[in-house]
């Protein structure tokens, strides 16, 4: 189904609905979609501050992106900027990292980094879905920025690099993501009807963290001890965004509780949000569950970018949210 479709289909129910007197809640107008959106946010540089008239293209955007993240939490999103070579060259030099022999790679291990969590994590070593129940086939390297006053604390603090031309490349990429991570946020606030600077004053030190992934192909020995990607889960910090290369296998689950495909598409990132916008919108925007699984026997990677507010911010719902039916 289209999203222009899907879209009448949420209207005529709503209609419907209240036309029989029974006001729909949040899950009731929720849209169970076959597939992820795809957004075209080139309208987010062209707006200014504050609430004030839009364009067509900008109303249209922001449409699309309340849509997307009130019935699945995800989105495509096409014309986001970054040049094709950032993303090309910090895809390339996390393979190259990744090719390394472990005892190489320990010696970048996460542990060397103190609070700042930055560095390696080896196959195994981390556990994402809440069950426990999977290993999961993944290893890592996460990195970001020195805090302003250069004081290392939870996810500001130095990177244990193993080259010079590593952190160039690398935060090359990380820069680019925090950019665009700060205009997606001005999308996501137009489209809660809040004026587009509305979290700038979170923003004066956002956390972004950077990290590369690797998932190797699951030998044939893994098949029976739950050996999986990475597990069934929600971020939970304000929105990620991932980079991916052309392997495939992320799935999202939809209202209906039906893991769909969300594929790699060329000139994209995938956008969703975490536990904390959820938050802010009572419910209005879903932090979703989704998860990783290797079925095609081949090397994948990728580059999630985790972004958060500053780090003492208090979130809570926001007042014109707090009255909605879930």
């Amino acid at each position: 189904m289209s999203f222009h479709s899907q879209l009448i289909t949420l209207v005529l129910l709503h209609f419907l609905l209240l036309a029989t007197g029974h006001t729909p809640s949040i899950l009731e107008s929720r849209v169970a979609l076959s597939e992820i959106p795809i957004v075209d946010i080139s309208p987010l540089w062209t707006i200014g501050i504050g609430h004030g008239p839009h364009t067509a293209d900008v109303s249209a955007m922001v449409q699309h992106i309340h849509y997307a993240l009130s019935n699945i939490g995800f989105m495509y999103v096409t014309n986001h900027g970054i040049p094709q070579q950032v993303i090309d060259e910090a895809m390339s030099a996390s393979k190259a990292f990744f090719d390394r022999s472990l005892h190489d790679k320990q010696t970048f291990a996460i542990e060397t980094s103190g609070q700042a969590l930055h560095g390696y994590t080896a196959l195994f070593g981390e556990n994402t879905d809440p069950t426990g129940k999977a290993q999961e086939l993944k290893e890592s390297f996460d990195f970001g920025r020195l805090a302003a006053d250069n004081v290392t604390r939870p996810f500001f603090g130095p990177t244990p690099w193993p080259s010079s031309d590593f952190k160039h490349t690398m935060m090359a990429y990380h820069d680019a993501m925090l950019a665009l991570a700060r205009k997606i946020m001005v999308g996501i606030a137009l489209s809660l009807d809040l004026p587009a600077d509305f979290f700038d004053a979170m923003l004066h030190e956002p956390v972004g963290i950077a990290r590369m992934m690797h998932y190797p192909p699951p030998p044939p020995t893994t098949a029976e001890k739950n050996v999986t990607g990475i597990g069934a889960h929600t971020d939970y910090g304000c929105l990620t965004i991932l980079g991916q290369d052309d392997v495939g296998g992320l799935q999202v689950m939809n209202r209906d509780q039906q893991w769909i495909d969300a594929p790699p598409v060329a000139g994209t990132f995938i956008i969703n949000i975490g536990d904390m916008i959820q938050m802010l919108t009572n419910d209005v925007y879903i932090a979703n569950l989704h998860r990783f699984e290797n079925t095609v026997g081949k090397d994948r990677y990728s580059t999630p970018f985790f972004f958060d507010v500053d780090f003492h911010t208090v979130f809570e719902s926001l007042p014109q949210f707090n009255a909605i039916l879930l």
